[in-house]
C-alpha cells in the first residue's frame, strides 16, 4: 500500500523546482486545487512553539475536514538544535510532542531534529516518502527552510512564506532560498498587526496556500485535557493541601528569552501581596517553574523560610505536557508572562493577566472576555517594567497601566 501510494505521488504534474514563484490571481490558491485533490499526503513544515500551535491546530483541523484523502505531517524544526549530547534529553521531551500526538488529524510528526545527525536522519526519511505537497511555515529564516523544503521535496509542489532581505548583503542568499519555491506567500509585517490577531493571520495562510478557510469562531483557543489528567490534577491539589472550591492563583513567570521573563523575587512579592486582599486572603499561589530551573526556586522558596509564602506551590509538567493545562484548569486566575501559558489559561477557559512587551501585539491572549493585557510603556522595554503594584491592581480591576 505504501509503495503504491508513493507511486501515485511521484506521478502527479509539478513546477519545476527552477523557475520562480509562481504569482498567482488573488482568490486562487497556491497549490493547485487539481494537486490539493489528488494529494495523498501533506507536509508542513516549521519551527513550532507550543503558543504556536494553540492557535495553528484549528488551521489543520479544517484542512484535514476539507482534505480528508490527505494525511497531514508535521516537521518540528528544533532551532535549539546542538551537537552537544547533554543538551538532548531535554529536547527530546519537548512538550510540544504530546500535544501532537494526541491529535487524530496529524498523521504523523518529525520530532528528531535535534542534533545534526538526528536531522540528517529525519531528511533522509522524509525525502523517501517523496511528498507531493510541501509547505514551509516559517516564519524566521524563511530562505533556509525554503531550502530544507526542497530538499525534502525534489520533484514535489513547495510553497513558502518569504521576507524580503533586511540588508543588502542578504539579498543573494534570500533569493537563492525563494527560488526554491513553486508559490510564495510574503510573510507579514509590523503594520498589518495594528487589527490582527495571530490566529487571523494564520487563517489567512490556509486561505490563500489551500483554499481553506477558517471561520472566526473557529479559531479561538481550544484544549480538552484527558481524563487521566484532569483527575492527576485534582490529586495534585489535594497533595499540596488545597481544599475544595479553594481559590488559587496560577503564576507563570518564566520564558525562553530573558526579557520576557518575570523575576522570581516578584512572583514573592505578588504572592504576599495577595494576602492583603479580602478576595485572595485564603488563596493558594501555583508557580509554575521550567524543569531546569526547579531546584533554584525550591532553594529560593527555602532560604526565605517566609511565614507569608506557606500557600505557594511550585510546579512543573516533567512527566507530560497534559498535566501543565490540567492545573490551570482547577485554578480561578492565571498571571502569565508572554509564553505559550497565556494562550493556554484562554484554551483551558481561565482568566488571565498577561505581561506582555510591546513588539508583537498579534500575540495577545485571543479571549478579550476573560484576558487583562499588562503591556509594558515603551517598545524596546523588558516585561520587568511591570511592577507587583501593576499586577496586583489589574487583579483588583483597576487595569493601572504600568509606570
Amino acid at each position: 500500500m505504501e509503495n503504491t501510494a508513493r507511486a501515485r505521488a511521484a506521478t502527479m504534474p509539478v513546477r519545476s523546482a527552477r523557475q520562480a514563484p509562481a504569482a498567482m490571481p488573488q482568490g486562487v490558491p497556491l497549490v493547485p486545487p487539481a494537486l490539493l485533490a489528488r494529494a495523498d499526503r501533506i507536509l508542513l513544515v516549521t519551527h513550532l512553539a507550543i503558543g504556536d500551535f494553540t492557535y495553528l491546530q484549528a488551521c489543520l483541523r479544517a484542512f484535514a475536514r476539507a482534505h480528508p484523502h490527505a494525511r497531514i505531517h508535521l516537521w518540528v524544526d528544533e532551532r535549539r538544535r546542538t551537537a552537544d549530547p547533554e543538551a538532548w534529553p531535554h529536547l527530546r521531551k519537548y512538550a510540544l510532542y504530546d500535544w501532537l500526538a494526541a491529535c487524530p488529524w496529524i498523521d504523523k510528526v518529525y520530532d528528531s531534529t535535534y542534533s545534526p545527525a538526528a536531522l540528517a536522519q529525519s531528511i533522509d526519511e522524509a525525502r523517501a516518502a517523496r511528498y507531493p505537497v510541501v509547505a514551509s511555515l516559517a516564519v524566521v529564516d524563511c530562505h533556509r527552510y525554503a531550502h530544507l523544503a526542497r530538499r525534502i521535496s525534489p520533484d514535489g509542489f513547495v510553497v513558502g512564506l518569504k521576507k524580503p532581505a533586511e540588508r543588502l548583503l542578504h539579498v543573494v542568499s534570500r533569493w537563492s532560498g525563494y527560488r526554491k519555491l513553486d508559490a510564495a506567500l510574503a510573510v507579514y509585517r509590523p503594520e498589518d498587526c495594528a487589527h490582527q490577531h495571530i490566529s487571523d493571520i494564520y487563517a489567512g495562510w490556509f486561505a490563500r496556500c489551500f483554499g481553506v478557510h477558517v471561520p472566526p469562531a473557529a479559531r479561538m483557543a481550544q484544549l480538552d485535557a484527558p481524563e487521566r489528567w484532569a483527575q492527576a490534577a485534582q490529586a495534585q491539589f489535594a497533595a499540596w493541601g488545597f481544599a475544595p472550591g479553594q481559590a488559587v492563583v496560577f503564576v507563570n513567570a518564566y520564558s525562553k528569552s530573558p526579557d520576557r521573563t518575570w523575576p522570581l523575587e516578584r512572583v514573592a512579592a505578588l504572592a504576599r501581596g495577595l494576602r492583603e486582599r479580602a478576595e485572595w486572603r485564603d488563596a493558594g499561589v501555583v508557580v509554575n517553574v521550567v524543569p531546569e530551573a526547579l531546584d533554584d526556586a525550591r532553594r529560593m522558596l527555602t532560604r526565605r523560610a517566609d511565614p507569608a509564602l506557606a500557600h505557594v506551590r511550585l510546579f512543573s509538567a516533567e512527566e507530560h505536557f497534559f498535566q501543565l493545562p490540567a492545573v490551570m484548569a482547577l485554578c480561578r486566575q492565571v498571571i502569565s508572562v508572554e509564553t505559550a501559558v497565556m494562550h493556554l489559561a484562554n484554551a483551558v477557559g481561565v482568566p488571565v493577566i498577561a505581561l506582555m512587551r510591546r513588539n508583537h501585539p498579534e500575540w495577545a491572549p485571543i479571549d478579550r472576555e476573560r484576558s487583562t493585557v499588562l503591556m509594558v510603556p515603551e517598545m524596546d522595554d523588558w516585561v520587568t517594567r511591570i511592577g507587583v503594584d501593576d499586577v496586583l491592581a489589574a487583579l483588583d480591576g483597576g487595569h493601572r497601566p504600568p509606570r
